[in-house]
């Protein structure tokens, strides 16, 4: 067998609010991959370590989570009145698959200062102190995002004292506002329903249908009341994740939602679109132990969410899945905003495995629709590492 010399490709390694990813400049990756398509896919696959039947990703980047099997690729846009593209990929652990149909909401965090430290938003822009407003043009969902990164002796600032549940340490804060956040060209809420009866099988449900709130913001969402899977909505991981039943009965939820969402044209799509939608239980608040052992008080809550990601329960909260949240709360009638007790709101606090998470949202009727200007929420974002992945040059 020919030996075949390894390449590399400048990269950084990032982590932005409770995810991590690896971040490219696009016209720092190879040719054949600064266009969409198979040889972009291989790259990404292969940098990442994916498929890996191991589950473990170890021959590659990954972490073998979905929080932590990510790519992002960063251009200077061609959009008007914006800084930069970014074009998220969220990569399968198990199968030779790439999702591009969803934003990343925690690496969104990560954009603005990676961008900034690439040479790519023009310096005019970059204050000496203070902060710098980055406009991103998120290309999966052709989305305005609004990064406010701060910065010190013309840094990008990353150490602070801003603490987020599902992060370990404290880091500087970065504010991000999700522009008129309804995911792609259709309705907020695709069947025009603010609460559906979603059909299920009945091995989910012995009715045959569930309570829904589906809703297209920050990433299409499938809300369901805790309470009716059998849950509180204070279950952490190891609840969820350890039980396989249980894996499949939101996997099928999943499937379901999407077709009655538009997203897909039949249940067996839903393999093929793993990123999007996701599934989140909804309840009441209630006192609970978080994950790192930290007490979380009914008082101090609004509401409970838990939210699964490419199959599993994710261990703190996605960016776009709290968009989400904020969006449907401040929506009255959604299930969402009946777990948090109904009523008008801007902004909810919600309980998540990690701890939680405080996310505010501006909703109104337009013409008998709903739309929201903006969700805003604070993260946080790091570079761990920069220089250069390596892959085998047959990888793509």
């Amino acid at each position: 067998m020919a030996n075949v010399s390894q390449i590399k490709i400048p990269a950084t390694y990032m982590r932005g609010g409770t995810s991590k990813g690896v971040f490219f400049s696009l016209q720092d990756l190879p040719e054949s991959a600064q266009v969409p398509g198979p040889s972009r896919d291989a790259l990404l696959l292969r940098v990442i370590g994916s498929p890996d039947p191991y589950g473990k990703q170890t021959d590659g980047m990954g972490g073998a989570t979905s929080s932590t099997s990510k790519t992002v690729i960063v251009s200077k846009t061609q959009q008007a009145d914006h800084d930069v593209d970014y074009l998220f990929g969220q990569v399968s652990i198990d199968k030779p698959f790439v999702d591009w149909s969803g934003n990343c909401g925690n690496l969104t965090a990560a954009v603005g200062a990676f961008a900034i430290k690439s040479g790519l938003v023009d310096a005019a822009r970059i204050p000496q102190n203070g902060i710098a407003v980055v406009r991103i043009w998120q290309a999966n969902i052709k989305k305005t995002i609004i990064a406010h990164i701060p910065i010190t002796e013309g840094e990008v600032q990353e150490t602070g004292d801003f603490e987020l549940d599902g992060v370990t340490f404290p880091a500087a804060e970065v504010q991000v506002e999700f522009v008129d956040p309804a995911d792609g060209e259709g309705a907020m809420f695709p069947t025009g329903n603010l609460v559906d009866d979603l059909e299920v099988p009945a091995d989910v449900v012995s009715s045959g249908s569930l309570k829904a709130t589906m809703i297209n913001a920050g990433i299409p969402t499938i809300f369901i009341n805790a309470e009716e899977l059998g849950y509180t909505g204070t279950e952490l991981q190891e609840a969820i994740n350890g039980d396989d039943k249980a894996l499949a009965m939101f996997e099928t939820i999943r499937a379901y939602g999407a077709v009655r969402m538009g997203l897909i044209d039949h249940i067996d799509e839903a393999a093929q679109r793993q990123h999007t939608p996701k599934v989140a239980f909804v309840g009441q608040p209630l006192d609970y132990l978080s994950s790192s052992g930290k007490q979380v008080a009914s008082n101090d809550i609004d509401l409970l969410v838990r939210a699964l990601s490419m199959g599993k329960l994710h261990h703190a909260m996605m960016g776009t899945a709290a968009v989400a949240i904020g969006t449907a709360a401040a929506i009255p009638g959604t299930l969402v905003n009946l777990a948090a007790g109904g009523g008008e709101r801007e902004a909810v606090r919600f309980g998540h495995p990690s701890g939680t998470l405080r996310v505010g949202a501006q909703a109104c009727q337009v013409n008998g629709e709903w739309v929201v200007n903006k969700a805003i929420m604070s993260r946080s974002a790091r570079v761990l590492m920069e220089g250069w992945v390596r892959i085998p040059g047959d990888s793509f």
